[in-house]
């Protein structure tokens, strides 16, 4: 009998006792949730010392859920941070006087003396139980980008789209700057878009990408049929984004380089572009706010007038909402990436545009605030071509 088997059975035995006492059945549900927890997090690759420890015989508990769970061989955590965990585990056993399973040696004798890898898989888990799995790069920033690696925006984009489903329902999606595709293969996972384009631009994010979506299943005959295309924000012509049909655009950490925010606003511009029969793509970008001007510098552009031609869209933005951690959540820790691995998050009172830059700045202090989510609107200038602003 496996490790695995043995130990569900010796879960299950505890909770037929439990049965006899409401007491003891209420402490066995409040363990499963630790389990869960546990297992989300050690897939994450949160850090071992903020794992919730709070189990007896914890090796036997958690050992079948995270380090010899079949996801775990099949996409495992870096080198690294088995050898940790698992050094970790053995030693919380000994100290309470348990004998660490065999298997849980035999791990650790596997990863001793293993090379480590500039990549390895990080497990997310959704809602309903599944996880989406990535193969990132360790470093965060490698090969002159840094869209190798998940960042915290992409978390947070993909629980507010787990929780409005019907946004993205029967839709063709578009994702910008999708990177090794977080948001955007949790949305196609979970909010059954019609298609989904995933869209990026450097070659290497690209092939990472395309190996990301085949490793979840997904493919130009799945459903939702998906494809992977290179885009390049300033290069892309307004037919060549009109083919792709897009009801929905969405973007994750898409604002951090001021040197971009320009060609950004450009493109959304021209993917608003529409003939008044057609409605306008909604249009979600969600953003972690590290430099205030940098983010300050990307709403001054979408106020500027964009020199648009009779006919063409300028944009603004209709509503801005402000997503805080959840009351007890984790909180960012040295690398941001962790901050919200969980995807647990607490949506406030959204506000209007028209309270805009004031709110925004308070935002910025507040230490809680992490990011905002806009929705845009084109607006079709019909008069003659818009001048410069006045210096």
């Amino acid at each position: 009998m496996s490790i695995s088997e043995r130990c569900a059975r010796w879960i299950v035995g505890i909770v037929e006792v439990n049965k006899c006492s409401p007491r003891m059945a209420q402490r066995s549900a409040e363990t499963a949730e630790i389990l869960k927890e546990f297992s989300a997090l050690f897939f994450a690759m949160r850090r071992v010392a903020a794992l919730p420890w709070t189990v007896s015989d914890s090796g036997r508990v958690f050992s079948p859920q995270t380090c010899l769970h079949p996801l775990c061989q099949k996409f495992p955590p870096s080198v690294r941070y088995r050898r940790l965990f698992l050094s970790e585990l053995i030693k919380r056993q000994e100290a309470a006087g348990c004998d660490p399973l065999d298997e849980l040696y035999d791990a650790l004798a596997e990863v001793v003396g293993a090379e480590e890898s500039s990549e390895s898989f990080r497990s997310y888990r959704l809602p309903c139980g599944a996880f989406v799995s990535l193969l990132e790069n360790a470093a965060l920033i490698s090969g002159g980008t840094t869209g190798l690696v998940t960042w915290e925006a992409a978390l947070y984009l993909a629980e507010w789209a787990l929780d409005h489903p019907q946004l993205f329902a029967g839709r063709t999606v578009l994702e910008l700057g999708s990177g090794v595709g977080m948001s955007g293969i949790s949305i196609c996972r979970s909010c059954s878009p019609r298609r989904f384009v995933f869209s990026d631009c450097h070659p290497a994010v690209l092939q990472k990408l395309r190996e990301n979506v085949r490793l979840n299943g997904l493919g130009s005959d799945s459903r939702p049929a998906v494809r992977v295309d290179q885009l390049d924000w300033t290069t892309a012509t307004g037919e060549e984004l009109r083919a792709i049909g897009a009801d929905a655009v969405v973007a994750a950490d898409v604002v951090f380089d001021p040197d971009l925010t320009g060609s950004l606003v450009q493109l959304l511009s021209k993917l608003l572009q529409r003939p008044s029969t057609e409605a306008q793509p909604l249009v979600l970008i969600c953003s972690t706010i590290r430099n205030p001007l940098t983010y300050g510098g990307f709403k001054l552009q979408l106020g500027k007038p964009l020199r648009p031609a009779r006919g063409a869209m300028q944009l603004t933005v209709t509503s801005r909402r402000v997503f805080v951690h959840r009351k007890g959540g984790p909180r960012p820790r040295g690398d941001e990436r962790t901050g919200a691995s969980r995807l647990s998050l607490r949506q406030s009172d959204s506000h209007r545009a028209a309270e805009g830059l004031q709110v925004t700045n308070k935002g910025f202090l507040h230490k809680r605030v992490r990011l905002f989510l806009f929705t845009f609107k084109g607006k079709r200038n019909e008069g003659r071509e818009p001048q410069p602003a006045n210096s």
